[in-house]
C-alpha cells in the first residue's frame, strides 16, 4: 500500500513533517528498544542515546559467543559485537559513563576475559550490575568494572575451566588448562577483594555441586567473599555511576 508507514519511522503530524533532503541519508530514529540496534553492534557506530542520555548501558546475556559459531537457538552475545562498541564508547564525546548489565552462564574464556581486559582499561567510569546470574566466565566480566552491584536473588558460580570432548596429550593440556586458569584467578584478585586463598577454596570446593567441583554464590555471598562490592539494583548502579562520572569531571 503506498500510504503504509514505514513500522520503523516515527509518526509526524502534518506540520512538523519535513520533506526529505536529496542526496541525504535518512537519519536512524531512536526508538524505546535496543532490538534495532543490535544488527549495528559489529561497528563503531553507536546507538542513538535517547533523551541525551550521557550513560551507555551494555547487555552481556546468555552464553558468551567465541571463536565458535553456537548452535542459532542459543542465546548469545558475540564479543566481536561487543569490542568495538567498548572502543567507540571510550571514543564517544558524548558518553561519559557504562553501565553493564551481566545475565550470563559464561562462554568462552579468551572471549570473555578479552571483554573484561577491556573494559578495565578504559578511562570512563563503568559499574556492573548482575541481575539473574553472573557465572564462569562472567566472574571476571563482574569486576571488571570500576565498581560493582549484585541483586539479592542473583547467583555466581566459581568453578575452574574445563572442557568437553576428546583431549590429546593429558599432561600438556592439563598444564595448558592450568596457566589459562592462572589468567583468570589474576584478574579476578585484581579487580576484586578476595584473597587467592579464598578463591582457591571457592573454585575447588567438593561439596556443593553435583558432580563437579566449585561454589555458588548467592547476592550477599558474593559481597561476602568479596567479589561483588554491594547488593543492590538499577537505582543503586545508576547512583554509583553518576556519582563516579561527576567525581571524574572534578579530577579533570
Amino acid at each position: 500500500m503506498k500510504n503504509e508507514r514505514h513500522p520503523q519511522q516515527p509518526c509526524h503530524s502534518a506540520q512538523t513533517e519535513q520533506p526529505t533532503q536529496p542526496n541525504q541519508p535518512n537519519k536512524v530514529q531512536p526508538t524505546g528498544g535496543t532490538g534495532t540496534n543490535i544488527k549495528d553492534f559489529g561497528s563503531t557506530s553507536l546507538p542513538n542515546l535517547p533523551n541525551e542520555s550521557n550513560i551507555h548501558c551494555m547487555t552481556i546475556i546468555g552464553q558468551i559467543e567465541g571463536h565458535m559459531v553456537l548452535p542459532p537457538q542459543n542465546k548469545t552475545t558475540k564479543y566481536e559485537h561487543v569490542l568495538p562498541q567498548l572502543a567507540a564508547i571510550e571514543q564517544s564525546k558524548e558518553i561519559e559513563g557504562l553501565l553493564l548489565i551481566l545475565n550470563t552462564v559464561g562462554g568462552d574464556v579468551e572471549a570473555g576475559l578479552a571483554i573484561a581486559e577491556m573494559i578495565s582499561t578504559m578511562s570512563k567510569p563503568s559499574v556492573s550490575l548482575i541481575l539473574g546470574g553472573g557465572h564462569s566466565i562472567g566472574v571476571p566480566l563482574s569486576v571488571s568494572t570500576d565498581y560493582s552491584f549484585i541483586a539479592s536473588t542473583a547467583t555466581m558460580t566459581i568453578h575452574p575451566i574445563r572442557m568437553t570432548g576428546l583431549v590429546v596429550g593429558g599432561p600438556q593440556t592439563y598444564e595448558y588448562f592450568n596457566k589459562m586458569q592462572q589468567r583468570i584467578s589474576n584478574f579476578i584478585i585484581e579487580h576484586a577483594s578476595i584473597t587467592r586463598k579464598r578463591l582457591n577454596e571457592l573454585l575447588y570446593n567438593t561439596g556443593e555441586l553435583a558432580n563437579d567441583v566449585g561454589t555458588v554464590l548467592i547476592g550477599q555471598d558474593a559481597v561476602e567473599n568479596g567479589l561483588i562490592r554491594e547488593v543492590g539494583g538499577l537505582q543503586q548502579a545508576l547512583s554509583r555511576l553518576k556519582k563516579l562520572i561527576n567525581e571524574r569531571k572534578r579530577g579533570d
